[in-house]
């Protein structure tokens, strides 16, 4: 059925069914909605008496299935209106009386349409497919094993809707039991593209009908010769969503550069007085050496920090950029007024007491206040914003200003100060550490498009608890991903669990586990914890991008090896087999006693000259793309010699040209602390006392270069 022909007869449908005050489809409906779309159906019909099921059985030639069709009744089975197997027309009377009887007795008050009389479908492999709309991420695809399993298991995948062919295809290797549709012990494997093709249909028409809030194909009964939805359950909506304000990409820019590179600043509610924010706030931009105009304003002050103090923000002459607010939260609307009226494009919203503390009257006031006057708000209830190659320190907390790549976002203070405080200890260079708060405008896919154009920013790191608009995220997620790594701490994991629902992807469809998926889709990098979060971004600057998947590990310890290769699996890298020209050129170096192949373990007594020359192999190699280096402490090879020639010999590699990520671990006593920060500020990712570590970062640069294209394979 063409587009044209199926979504008048799907429009049709639906709005008779919401018409009669209806959410849920009966079955007959539901084969109206597959058939417009090619959603592949066992064959139906609807008996309203016995001798239409008796006919119809007849006429599909075997054993069938029956089933109760009845508005008010969406769990068949619980209501024992479900008998599988029906054949002969003695049992198909049987059924059909058993069937209404069971049906009136669970529900007495409900409309009975009669009896659908389904093709009983052969053995096969039960898939689920379906859709759900999710509060973040709008319409998602659901795909996973089916029947019993999907309850007990939980191994399902999810995608933003609408999925493409190839999308569809990749997940069904996206679940954890991805063998046995490709068939075990003996057993044929399914029609994959078949498989493919329902999760297609059902993704195009949840994309297409925004008014359907769930579909449910469970079972798919797949075989090798096809994949045929043995039951359809469609629910509709109750509410519209909410739409929210949509930005261009050249607005976002604009503002957001205004935001990130101002000229001028005026702060809200500045003040001379020890311990108020607003002092706190005046004096981190004149000591950390804005070059721009800062304009303290508060009606009550002439001079604030030898700076002229206007009564109102109006009052301020030429342009000003941003309006930083220091002021409590119930002043808060009358001086956004002020601000619009002086045209000033972003609001950073210091102050606490909105949303957060039950306030959304007030928060929903500001918002409104500053659509209309086409303010940017950041915030409310943040510390404030770092943008350091601006010398900008517009927060009251603790001053940064160490300039460097990596752009660093929060929604919690507490997140904020601990990045603070990591990139202080690790000398870690930012671009721009930003608080996001309420997220009443501004939230993570405006700072992701202003980042990903930044030239300032090589790496962007963001921890959230949510996300406003899911959609517009991966959107600008799919911009970044391909010039820059993007890395996400998402908060909340434990909390995720199945919302209430009327179909099983519904039931499944927990926060985390979307989340989980489609932040995979769109290529970002998902740290497990927050330092994690922070070594990720730290480290993923310093590494070059891997060109091929072979990953080599040269060893002082054999202990350190074999952790070092549990960690490269964990990780999902791939330990090159070494061919025997390799292994023999890596034995001309180690003694007899040590060990080729991969690891290759040199043992702990040699000498730095060892080190040095399987190290120069490694990089030399075309054949290798990645080294992963495992360090012993002995008197015979010092900490800080190893690092020294580990990092001489990466640079005159890199200076001819060869460039291949280069991670280590360091065991050893106190000494490798030293060693190990020398080698991460001479490009060699290094880390004392963990294997775990250097080979995470490893492979969050591997997940990074697939996702941006570099690589093979997917993300």
């Amino acid at each position: 059925m063409t587009a044209e022909v199926r979504t008048p007869t799907v429009r049709a449908l639906l709005d008779a069914v919401r018409a009669e005050g209806r959410t849920a489809l009966t079955a007959p409906e539901g084969k109206v909605i597959a058939d417009a779309y090619g959603i592949a159906v066992p064959g139906e019909e609807l008996a309203a008496d016995v001798d239409e099921a008796v006919a119809y059985a007849a006429r599909f030639g075997g054993p069938v299935v029956m089933k109760i069709v009845s508005p008010d009744i969406l769990h068949k089975t619980d209501a024992g209106g479900v008998i599988v197997g029906v054949e002969g027309a003695a049992d198909v009377r049987a059924a059909f009386c058993r069937i209404v009887e069971n049906a009136r007795a669970y529900a007495p008050g409900a409309r009975i349409e009669g009896v659908q009389v389904q093709e009983l479908l052969p053995k096969g492999q039960e898939v689920i497919v379906g859709a759900v709309t999710d509060p973040t991420f709008g319409k998602v695809v659901a795909f996973g094993l089916g029947g019993v399993l999907v309850e007990v298991l939980k191994d399902v995948t999810f995608r933003l809707a609408p999925v493409d062919a190839d999308e569809a295809l990749s997940m069904l290797d996206s679940i954890r039991s991805a063998e046995i549709l490709r068939g075990v012990r003996g057993q044929a494997g399914v029609d994959r593209w078949a498989v493919a093709e329902q999760i297609r249909r059902v993704s195009r028409l949840v994309a297409d009908f925004p008014e359907i809030a769930e579909v449910d194909l469970n079972p798919v009964i797949a075989t090798a010769d096809g994949a045929v939805a043995a039951d359809i359950r469609v629910i509709l909506s109750t509410e519209t969503p909410k739409e929210r304000r949509r930005y261009t990409r050249e607005e976002i820019l604009t503002s957001m550069r205004r935001l990130m590179q101002p000229r001028s600043v005026a702060v809200i509610g500045a003040s001379n007085e020890a311990g108020k924010i607003g002092n706190s706030v005046m004096r981190n931009l004149v000591d950390g050496g804005f070059a721009g105009e800062i304009h303290p304003v508060n009606p009550r002050a002439d001079d604030i920090l030898g700076r002229k103090a206007y009564k109102s923000v109006t009052d301020v002459p030429g342009e000003v950029d941003v309006a930083v607010f220091a002021i409590p939260a119930r002043f808060v609307a009358a001086a956004l007024e002020e601000v619009g009226r002086k045209r000033i494009p972003n609001a950073v919203l210091i102050p606490s007491g909105f949303a957060e503390t039950g306030e959304h009257e007030l928060q929903d006031e500001i918002v409104a206040i500053a659509e209309r006057l086409g303010i940017r708000l950041l915030g409310p209830n943040i510390y404030g914003y770092y943008s350091t190659w601006q010398d900008l320190c517009a927060t009251f907390c603790t001053p940064y200003d160490v300039k460097g790549g990596v752009a660093l976002t929060s929604q919690s203070g507490g997140i904020g100060m601990a990045i603070l405080g990591f990139a202080r200890t690790t000398k870690t260079g930012v671009s721009a550490i930003v608080g996001l708060g309420n997220k009443s405008d501004l939230d993570e896919d405006d700072l992701l498009t202003w980042f990903g154009e930044d030239p300032h920013t090589e790496c962007i790191a963001m921890h959230l608890e949510d996300l406003k608009d899911g959609r517009a995220f991966v959107e600008a997620a799919r911009e970044t991903v391909p010039k820059k790594p993007v890395v996400v701490l998402k908060a909340g994991r434990t909390a995720a669990g199945a919302r209430a629902a009327g179909s099983h992807t519904g039931a499944l469809a927990g926060d985390d586990a979307v989340y989980d998926d489609i932040l995979r889709q769109a290529g970002v990098i998902r740290a497990p914890g927050l330092n994690d979060m922070l070594e990720y971004a730290r480290a993923l600057p310093v590494l070059p991008a891997p060109r091929g998947d072979n990953v080599v590990i040269i060893t002082g310890a054999g202990g350190s090896g074999v952790l070092l290769s549990d960690a490269v699996t964990d990780n999902g890298l791939s330990l090159m087999e070494i061919p025997a020209d390799l292994d023999a050129a890596f034995r001309e170096f180690i003694p007899p006693f040590g060990a080729a192949g991969n690891p290759v373990d040199i043992t702990g007594g040699e000498p730095p000259s060892t080190y040095e020359a399987t190290i120069r192999l490694g990089l030399e190699d075309p054949r290798i793309h990645a080294l992963v280096l495992g360090y012993w402490h002995t008197i015979v090879t010092p900490p800080m010699v190893f690092a020294e020639l580990t990092a001489r010999v990466v640079a005159e590699f890199r200076e001819r040209g060869i460039e291949k990520p280069v991670v280590a671990s360091l065991a050893g006593d106190v000494e490798v602390e030293e060693a190990c920060q020398y080698l991460f500020e001479h490009g060699v990712v290094a880390y004392p006392y963990t294997t775990e570590k250097p080979v995470a970062v490893l492979g969050a640069k591997y997940r990074w270069a697939r996702a941006a294209g570099l690589l093979g394979g997917g993300s």
